[in-house]
């Protein structure tokens, strides 16, 4: 009874420890008397004692590698330091884990050759203005080459672009050699806007000026105008007024007189009488001669 015991709980035990759980976004590969067999998803599995083992356990989630600064050449000749760093994902367990030894090891090295490949292609000034076009180029190449691999890269990004010591000096001089220029350009382009606003301005206050000057003037001719016209509206409405009146000879002669008067007010130093007055005035003598004398 012991022995039958001690054999059950070695069969519970043994099953136990075989039941095998796979967690999401992981895959496991199982081989069979040291060949492939299989590759578990997620879930409960059963693995066959003695016989099935766990040759690797896969993970499924995109990976992110930090690869250390590689030197490489550019087509002038200037060598730099550019560190890389690659997204990739395995979407193929079982050619990861036969397809290649040490598939990191493998990525970082394809990642170096082909990136000093590329940037040999390339100008000191192309490549600090290129890095779009090398992550894409890279990224193209190092799918193709892992796909046996069972290994997608969905992206490459250059991190940092390294300079030799000497260039980098020689770039900030230039840099700020064409801030300066922008600067001079800027502050030229604005005393020439501040002058034409000026000019523009004073243009403008002189027209205003004479437009105002022109209207003074007119609204000055147009109220001298206005009182001749008026004054002489005056002078036809009392005229026409005498005429219906029908005013005497003698009462015209009269008015005539008075404006005669008016006009020798100690200012004029001549004078013409119509004959017809003259003989009013002369006859207007011999009545006050006459009237004295008696």
């Amino acid at each position: 009874m012991i022995l039958l015991f001690i054999v059950l709980g070695l069969a519970v035990l043994i099953l136990v420890t075989n039941v095998k759980i796979v967690p999401q976004a992981h895959a496991y590969i199982i081989e069979r008397f040291g060949g492939y067999n299989a590759t578990w998803s997620v879930g409960l599995h059963i693995k066959v004692p003695f016989i099935d083992r766990i040759a690797s356990k896969v993970s499924l989630k995109e990976h992110v590698v930090d690869f250390p600064p590689q030197p490489v050449i550019t087509k002038d000749n200037v060598t730099m330091q550019i560190d890389t760093v690659v997204y990739y994902q395995i979407t193929d367990p079982k050619l990861f884990t036969y397809g290649v030894e040490r598939p990191m090891m493998a990525i970082e090295n394809l990642t170096a050759t082909t990136l000093r490949n590329i940037i040999g292609d390339l100008e000191l000034d192309e490549t600090l203005t290129s890095r779009d076009t090398v992550n894409t180029k890279m990224r193209a190449i190092l799918d193709e080459a892992t796909d046996p691999w069972g290994i997608k890269i969905n992206r490459v990004e250059l991190k940092n672009i390294m300079p030799p010591k000497e260039i980098q000096d020689a770039m900030e001089r230039q840099m700020k050699a064409e801030r300066e220029r922008r600067e001079s350009i800027l502050r030229a382009e604005g005393e020439k806007k501040s002058a034409i606003l000026l000019a523009e301005g004073e243009k403008e206050s002189a027209i205003l000026r004479a437009e105002a000057k022109k209207q003074a003037a007119i609204r000055e001719a147009e109220g001298e105008a206005e009182a001749i016209v008026t004054v002489k509206t005056a002078v036809a409405e009392g005229i026409k007024r005498i005429n219906e009146a029908n005013p005497t000879e003698g009462y015209l002669t009269i008015k005539a007189l008075e404006s005669f008067e008016k006009a020798a007010d100690g200012k004029a130093t001549k004078i013409i009488v119509p004959s017809h007055i003259q003989e009013l005035a002369g006859l207007v003598t011999s009545i006050k001669e006459i009237a004295k004398n008696e």
